[in-house]
């Protein structure tokens, strides 16, 4: 089933700020969360897709390429990856979005004791620790982008530690339940104010939302879990990429500590500049000089393409600054929307030297009615209203 636009899932307009895109994101998530709704397949589905949505419109570079690609500006294959903030769990949402409700729900939803994993006792939420993101450039050919290639990149970043599997600890034994919050990975506050007793929740000092505290650290990563360490990433970029547009693969960024989830890596694309073609959108564009007498008599020029080279028809009487069109030769559109063009825009070489034979014919011809004045008051578009035309 095709995704629902992000705007309609939180009832937004494109217009809307980040606060009303926040305000908007807890309403729905209020609304469907699964202690409100146990059992409820379709309200699980719907408190995921609203978190899909407020990942994407909540994020300036994610919500910029959505609002110009759709979904498939974030969608692709990528190695293992997708170029998608979708496929959430309801880990991946707490742990990113738990913030947002202020330590607690309100209302009495106990936090989010619906889900194991976070401390299903009563008390809320452990935090998962999340890898932050990385960001790479990417140089692509205009062959490339026309037709989508791999590339292998080799990342520095955080990597698992080798020696404790990134727990953190020497041994499994190394772990214990953290004392100040009982393992829940909160604390909870009373205080009494003017408006009655009000009860709040935050991630517990002692261990920082994770529920456990290391006793016996790993003497490798010193207990972090994560080193610095390579790792060769495969990217897939499908065909259509432009400059400045940013693919996410997720999983892929730094790994995150004692055994959280990884961060994405971000991967902007930037174009190489092709000696031949102009890129003008998913239009291809170029400059070809013909000659006077193909200009006159027509004939037969050969361009570029990225492929290779085509024969295209000169018509005779072409004029400088005429437009020949290679229907489908262009880049493909990213949303699947068909292919550009290639425009060749017809200039005329006029030679600076002529022999005195060469003179001659030339002066000759200037005798005659088709090659002598030209005839201004005819009613045909010039070649800069022909140029203003096109670029329209």
């Amino acid at each position: 089933m095709a995704k629902r636009d992000y705007y309609e899932v939180l009832g937004v307009e494109r217009s809307a700020s980040a606060d009303e895109i926040k305000k908007a994101y807890r309403k729905a998530a209020l609304k469907y969360h699964p202690d409100k709704n146990p059992g409820d397949k379709e309200a699980e589905e719907k408190f995921k897709e609203a978190a899909e949505a407020y990942d994407v419109l909540s994020n300036p570079d994610k919500k910029a390429r959505y609002d110009q690609f759709g979904h498939a500006g974030m969608n692709g294959p990528a190695g293992g990856g997708t170029y998608s903030s979708g496929g959430f769990s309801m880990e991946d949402i707490f742990s990113q979005f738990g913030d947002i409700f202020g330590g607690h729900f309100g209302g009495g939803f106990g936090g989010f004791s619906g889900f194991g994993g976070f401390g299903g006792s009563a008390g809320g939420a452990r935090r998962v620790n999340r890898g932050s993101d990385l960001r790479v450039k990417v140089r692509l050919t205009l062959k490339e982008i026309v037709n989508g290639t791999t590339k292998k990149l080799k990342i520095s970043k955080f990597v698992v530690c080798d020696q404790c599997g990134g727990s953190g600890a020497r041994t499994p034994s190394g772990v214990s339940k953290c004392k100040t919050c009982n393992g829940t990975g909160v604390v909870t506050e009373v205080v009494d104010s003017f408006f009655g007793r009000t009860q709040t929740q935050r991630a517990c000092p002692t261990c920082q939302g994770s529920g456990e505290v290391i006793t016996d650290p790993c003497p490798k990563c010193k207990g972090e879990g994560v080193v610095r360490g390579e790792e060769v990433v495969e990217i897939k970029i499908p065909a259509g990429v432009g400059e400045g547009m940013q693919l996410s693969v997720s999983g892929k960024g730094n790994a995150a500590r004692r055994g959280g989830i990884n961060g994405d890596l971000l991967v902007v694309i930037e174009e190489e500049r092709d000696p031949q073609l102009v890129r003008d959108g998913n239009d291809l564009l170029h400059s070809h000089k013909i000659s006077i007498p193909t200009a006159v008599l027509g004939g037969t020029i050969e361009v570029p393409t990225v492929e290779g080279r085509a024969k295209v028809k000169v018509a005779a009487g072409t004029k400088a600054g005429s437009v020949l069109r290679l229907r489908g030769k262009g880049i493909p559109d990213i949303n699947g929307r068909g292919r550009g063009d290639i425009l060749v825009v017809v200039d005329i070489d006029v030679p600076s030297k002529l022999s005195v034979e060469e003179r001659k014919t030339v002066e000759q011809l200037a005798q005659s009615p088709s090659f002598g004045t030209p005839d201004n008051s005819r009613p045909e578009q010039n070649i800069f209203e022909r140029m203003r035309n096109f670029f329209r």
